[in-house]
C-alpha cells in the first residue's frame, strides 16, 4: 500500500475540526496516539530509510495496537509517498518484548493527542503534542488530500511534504525552547535523536 501524505502547522485546533465536521468527516478516534519506532542497535533501517513501528492508538499499552513498515521516502508531486504495511498487534507488551528479544531497541518514541476523521477517502489527523506546534496531517489519494484542504480552510502552501523533525526544528528556531515529543521530553529526558521521529 502507498502511504501519500501532506503536513500543516494548525493555527486553530479546535476552529479547523469544526470546520471539517461541518464539512461531512466522520471523527473515528480521538485520545493518546504513542509510536514506538524500533531499529537494531546499529540502526541499519535508518540507513536504510525504512521504519518498523509500535502504533498504539489509547492509554497506555491497552488501546488498539498496530505494527508498521514503511519503506524508503519518496516525493512525487508535491507529495511524501512510502510504501506502506500495517497490521493489527494484538497485545502491544507483548510485541515490545517479542521485538526487544529479537534484538530491536526504541530508537524514539513519540506520543501526542490526536482527533482523526475520515473525509471522502482521506484521512485527517490533529496531532498535539507535549510541546510543539499542533499539527494536522492529511493522508490519501492526492485528490483527496486536495479536498480535505479546502475543506480545512487553510493555506494550500502551508501544506508541505516535510517530515517531522523539519517542524520540530522549525518550532525550536522560532521559540527558543526545545520541542518534546513525548512526556519524558516534557520533563525533561532527551534520550532520543530528533531526526528519529
Amino acid at each position: 500500500m502507498r502511504e501519500v501524505e501532506l503536513k500543516s502547522v494548525v493555527d486553530d485546533v479546535a476552529a479547523r475540526r469544526s470546520l471539517l465536521e461541518r464539512g461531512g468527516a466522520t471523527l473515528v478516534f480521538a485520545g493518546r496516539l504513542l509510536d514506538l519506532r524500533y531499529d537494531s542497535a546499529a540502526l541499519d533501517l535508518v540507513a536504510r530509510d525504512h521504519v518498523l513501528r509500535l502504533r498504539v492508538y489509547g492509554t497506555e499499552k491497552g488501546g488498539n495496537a498496530y505494527i508498521d513498515w514503511k519503506g524508503e521516502t519518496r516525493f512525487e508531486e508535491g507529495y511524501k509517498v512510502r510504501e506502506e504495511l500495517s497490521t493489527t498487534a494484538g497485545n502491544a507488551a507483548v510485541l515490545e518484548h517479542i521485538l526487544a528479544n529479537l534484538g530491536f531497541v526504541v530508537i524514539r518514541e513519540v506520543e501526542r493527542e490526536i482527533a482523526q476523521y475520515e473525509l471522502d477517502g482521506a484521512i485527517v489527523r490533529f496531532e498535539q503534542y507535549p510541546r510543539m506546534d499542533p499539527l494536522v496531517e492529511v493522508e490519501g489519494a492526492p485528490l483527496s488530500i486536495e479536498k480535505a484542504i479546502a475543506v480545512l480552510g487553510m493555506p494550500r502552501e502551508g501544506f508541505t511534504a516535510e517530515r517531522l523533525p523539519d517542524f520540530v526544528a522549525r518550532y525550536e528556531m522560532r521559540t527558543g525552547r526545545r520541542a518534546a515529543l513525548s512526556g519524558s521530553e516534557l520533563a525533561g529526558e532527551y534520550s532520543y535523536r530528533q531526526e528519529d521521529a
